[in-house]
């Protein structure tokens, strides 16, 4: 079995490279001068408040250039934060072969797991493949073509220096931007080639992350040297109701997954 979640987690791994070439705040970042080490603090307690909330919509995208040309993998959908369970609808570029657009792959976000659906390469239509998060080298915060919305909210747990740049309108939300650098946790530093890591984040007037823009650089074996990855999160739509449920054993796929 884990050699089987091996080889998936490095075609899903090949896929994405060839195709991209905590308590809660009860005063929120209104409550916070947010500045120096205020705004570590407020940027700590963003995953928590995001718990309290329950659960959003999310849409995410991933950015990168490759060959010349910057293409983006962008996905939709709900989260709940309480459960750690979420569903994406994630949308494929046209590769820079020329060949037709990628069908949707749908994607199962679960504690230490990941579940694709549509994921090709020849899975039958009607199974979903599963990939143990614990054996890919980046922790699931690129591979996917989606980070985890709340894993990007606890990346920002680790920030260490942190400026607030002042009051902004986001999708016509009052917000806070702040930008500063975090530390990804130990057990994924050695699927980058540095472990700090850049973001901007905008924060409603309770503390909940509306926006959050990461700066990965990504170790990418199809090439020499770094790509940088621009992941970026929004979050909107707080409370909605989410009904996500894991597959089942029989409808997990079990062969091979090509390359």
């Amino acid at each position: 079995m884990a050699e089987r979640q091996q080889r998936v987690g490095g075609a899903v791994a090949a896929g994405i490279a060839v195709c991209l070439g905590a308590a809660g705040c009860s005063g929120g970042a209104a409550a916070e001068d947010a500045r120096g080490s205020d705004a570590v603090q407020v940027l700590h307690r963003a995953s928590g408040t995001l718990v309290d909330a329950g659960s959003s919509q999310a849409t995410t995208s991933m950015e990168m250039a490759t060959g010349g040309t910057r293409v983006t993998i962008r996905g939709q959908g709900v989260y709940d934060y309480r459960r750690r369970l979420g569903r994406l609808r994630v949308r494929l570029p046209q590769d820079p072969a020329g060949a037709a657009e990628h069908r949707p792959i749908t994607e199962l976000l679960a504690p230490g797991a990941l579940f694709m659906k549509n994921r090709g390469a020849g899975v039958p239509a009607d199974k979903w493949v599963r990939v143990d998060t614990a054996t890919l080298s980046d922790g699931n915060l690129v591979t996917g073509g989606a980070t985890d919305p709340f894993a990007a909210a606890e990346l920002l747990r680790g920030t260490h220096t942190a400026t607030y740049l002042g009051k902004a309108r986001l999708a016509g939300v009052p917000v806070r931007h702040y930008r500063g650098t975090t530390e990804l946790p130990a057990a994924v530093v050695k699927g980058f080639a540095r472990k700090t890591v850049p973001f901007d984040a905008y924060l409603d007037e309770q503390g909940r992350i509306r926006k959050v823009r990461h700066e990965f650089s990504f170790v990418n074996g199809r090439q020499k040297g770094t790509v940088v990855v621009y992941s970026t999160t929004l979050l909107y739509g707080f409370g909605t109701p989410v009904d996500v449920h894991l597959p089942a054993s029989k409808d997990i796929y079990a062969g091979k997954i090509a390359e």
